[in-house]
């Protein structure tokens, strides 16, 4: 059975959740369809993923891209679709050792069968998960390390609003050690990669107008601050979405 199609004027969106053996390295797999038959202009917003984006092209290749620092702008070609893995950073160290760090707005190609399925083989979306999941399941070849998912459960529990000394303690891990594997691993400190998540949590509550501080910030102006400072935008043009021109909200779910 295929996952719900989500439509948003010209943009179809379809995600299938990870299944639980692959959770705590996969955060979604999705397609996102230009059905307008023209191009369309987008603004891509910091997420807190690492995705592994299939191309459609004749000549297949998987790009991996490093999380975004800031707002991007991009252009959907007419009548393209693109599938994703979209990966928590976790994912980093156990399958994509040979390409570390994954820098910040960083894209690398990589082979068209590197996760042992093409393209080629795609009949229907969760089938083709499903073979995704076996294939990286075996690619994890050593056992995760208990702090590294500890601290990115507490990171996505607390939506980000959390500090470095508390993550430190509760993981017994120093904050030196935790800086230097998240530099290693994605390129940033681990206090960024906080705060790309909080403003990532805001998402939901910005589309519904709530223009106030929901994750954490010191007060109003903190949050206008850091949201500009990833959105590029204030609160109440990123909550406007005008032409659906931020491709995140335009992807939201109905909430």
């Amino acid at each position: 059975m295929e996952p719900p199609l989500h439509q948003e004027n010209d943009i179809a969106y379809r995600s299938v959740p990870p299944a639980g053996e692959i959770g705590h390295l996969v955060e979604s797999f999705w397609m996102l369809a230009n059905q307008s038959g023209r191009p369309l202009p987008v603004t891509v917003l910091p997420d807190g993923r690492i995705d592994a984006v299939f191309s459609f092209e004749d000549r297949q290749s998987i790009v991996l891209l490093g999380l975004e620092s800031g707002p991007s702008r991009a252009e959907i070609p007419p009548d393209f679709t693109r599938f994703t893995i979209s990966f928590r950073p976790l994912a980093a160290s156990y399958l994509f050792k040979n390409f570390l760090p994954i820098l910040p707005d960083s894209a690398t190609v990589l082979p068209a069968d590197f996760f042992g399925i093409t393209l080629d083989e795609f009949q229907d979306m969760e089938q083709f998960c499903a073979r995704l999941t076996q294939n990286i399941t075996g690619m994890v070849s050593k056992r995760m390390d208990e702090r590294k998912k500890k601290l990115f459960e507490l990171i996505y529990t607390t939506n980000g609003a959390v500090s470095v000394g508390e993550l430190s303690e509760k993981t017994s891990w120093t904050s030196r050690q935790i800086n230097r594997y998240c530099r290693d691993t994605i390129g940033v400190s681990l206090k960024t990669y906080c705060n790309i998540i909080r403003f990532r949590a805001s998402f939901q509550h910005i589309r519904a107008g709530r223009l106030f501080p929901d994750e954490n910030y010191a007060d109003q102006s903190h949050f206008i601050r850091e949201i500009k400072k990833y959105a590029g935008v204030v609160p109440k043009e990123l909550a406007r979405n005008k032409n659906d021109r931020f491709i995140q909200f335009s992807t939201l779910p109905p909430g």
